[in-house]
């Protein structure tokens, strides 16, 4: 087998690559441990940034998005018994963001390179990466499949990052010291627009995938177990930390999915070895709080595409070479406003007085500030390209 590009992860990196090389005219083989359906079912991020929704529209793939995704102008900050807007639409005009689930967008981009004749392999045992700084190429099942330039777009626990031999890369990361447990229920939003909420109890976050389903989390100890959390404790402990306002009434309904999320921030450097390109989870992890793993493996990939395209229009390897260095400008600035906002909203040392003022201190003045809000909203909306 050979083709142009092959491409390790069928995720939406991977997947949305492959659609944006192939309206390019450059040709991709996708190669995926997991079955379809279990990439279309797995319930991951939901918040679309400004520039993923447009990435998305511009690749044709954004119809059942823009029919089914809910458009949102703002999010709201709970503590302290009250609740304070972030208005995007006043702070950062013509920018919003839009939810919508991962798996949809999974789900999207699946039938898109199919219908085009795209090649994905699912259920693809043993893949092997070789020879990266020569002639790549890739083994599996008895296989191989020979190509120009790999894309390793297979998550944090993928092949792809460990095929490089040791000391060729720098890893940087941070374990937080608390979880999240997540989950997805059958119940209408309490909430038109998502609700970050701050409390002694730990923090707490009300989200939405439809106008009949809801997901919510709640920040836990790092080593918890789902099984410590039947249904009525989940309900009770979100009622304690989102009730906190006059007025608010959390409904609730029935639990159809609940896991535990470890938190972590990580970054590799460089993000390109030989003729390997990592992009998405692959090369970097962030915290949740501040929505950006989906939208930053779009962000690679879309530097990637660009990049790949110049090389075969022209011949030159500029901006091949430029990859990781541009890709990690966007990666650090996402790296730091969700490690802000993780600090900004969890509890941490439950004897530590002074780090709690300083938290409240610091949401006082996003919240009074004009200027801070804008600072909030410009990187929760995702900056321009």
């Amino acid at each position: 087998m050979r083709t142009k590009v092959g491409i390790v992860g069928a995720g939406p990196a991977g997947l949305l690559l492959s659609h944006l090389l192939h309206l390019r005219g450059i040709e991709s083989v996708v190669l995926e441990k997991r079955s379809r359906e279990y990439c279309e079912r797995r319930v991951r991020a939901g918040v679309l940034e400004q520039g993923t929704v447009d990435v998305l529209n511009e690749a044709g793939v954004g119809e059942r998005m823009r029919r089914e995704g809910l458009p949102h102008h703002g999010i709201e900050l709970r503590y302290g018994g009250a609740g304070h807007r972030i208005p995007f639409e006043k702070l950062i005009p013509g920018r919003s963001i839009t939810v919508y689930g991962q798996q949809e967008v999974v789900k999207d981009l699946i039938a898109a390179r199919l219908a085009a004749g795209g090649e994905i392999h699912f259920e693809v045992p043993d893949v092997a990466l070789h020879d990266l700084t020569g002639s790549p190429y890739i083994t599996f099942q008895g296989e191989r499949l020979d190509c120009d330039v790999i894309a390793g777009c297979d998550g944090f626990h993928g092949v792809s990052r460990p095929a490089v031999p040791e000391g060729e890369l720098t890893f940087f990361e941070r374990e937080y010291p608390f979880a999240w447990l997540g989950i997805l229920a059958r119940v209408k939003p309490s909430a038109e627009e998502l609700i970050y909420a701050r409390t002694e109890r730990g923090f707490a976050l009300h989200s939405m995938r439809s106008p009949e389903v809801s997901r919510f989390y709640l920040q836990v100890p790092p080593d918890e177990q789902v099984e410590n959390w039947p249904d009525d404790r989940i309900w009770a402990e979100l009622k304690a930390r989102l009730e906190t306002v006059p007025g608010f009434t959390l409904e609730t309904g029935e639990i159809l999915e609940k896991g535990v999320t470890p938190m972590r921030s990580f970054v590799t450097e460089p993000m390109q070895y030989g003729r390997l390109y990592l992009a998405g989870d692959a090369a970097h992890i962030v915290p949740p709080t501040g929505a950006k793993g989906l939208n930053l493996a779009v962000a690679d990939v879309r530097v990637l595409t660009q990049a790949l395209d110049h090389w075969y229009r022209t011949g030159s390897t500029e901006l091949l070479d430029a990859y990781s260095a541009t890709c990690l400008k966007r990666v650090w600035r996402a790296q730091h406003f969700s490690w802000w906002m993780t600090t900004l909203l969890h509890t941490f040392d439950s004897d530590d007085a002074y780090g709690r003022r300083l938290q409240t201190s610091y949401l006082d003045y996003v919240t009074s500030s004009d200027a801070a809000a804008t600072t909030l909203a410009e990187n929760y909306v995702g900056l321009p390209w």
